[in-house]
C-alpha cells in the first residue's frame, strides 16, 4: 500500500530554520504532483509548496521567498526546507501526493511549532 511519512518536524524560534522531508513508500514520485500543506489549530488546511513531476514550483504567497521545496525522485523523497520561520507558521505539515488519474495520498503529519 502507499504510504507517506513526514519526518524533521519541531520546535524552532523565529527567525531560525527546519527541514521537513516525505519518504514514500508504494509509490515513485516522478509519476506525482507533490504538496505541502498545513494546518494550524483551529484554521483550514492551505496548501504551503508545490512542486509537479515536471519540477514547476508554485507557493503560497505567506511562504514564497521563506520556503524552498525540493523532490529526489530517486530517492521518493520530497522536502520543504523552512528558512526565516514565523510564529504563524505553526502548524502540523502534511505531505500530499497526487497524479493525473486522481489518485490522492496523505502523510500523517509532523507538528512545527514556532516560538516568538
Amino acid at each position: 500500500q502507499v504510504q507517506l511519512v513526514e519526518s524533521g518536524g519541531g520546535l524552532a524560534q523565529a527567525g531560525g530554520s527546519l527541514r521537513l522531508s516525505c519518504a514514500a513508500s508504494g509509490l515513485t514520485f516522478g509519476s506525482y504532483d507533490m504538496v505541502w500543506y498545513r494546518q494550524a489549530p483551529g484554521k483550514q488546511r492551505e496548501s504551503v509548496a508545490l512542486i509537479s513531476s515536471g519540477g514547476r514550483r508554485v507557493y503560497a504567497d505567506s511562504v514564497k521567498g521563506r520556503f524552498t521545496i525540493l523532490r529526489d525522485d530517486a530517492k521518493n523523497t520530497i522536502d520543504l526546507q523552512m528558512n526565516s520561520l514565523k510564529p504563524e507558521d505553526t502548524a502540523v505539515y502534511y505531505c500530499n501526493a497526487a497524479n493525473i488519474y486522481g489518485s490522492v495520498y496523505w502523510g500523517h503529519g509532523t507538528q512545527v511549532t514556532v516560538s516568538s
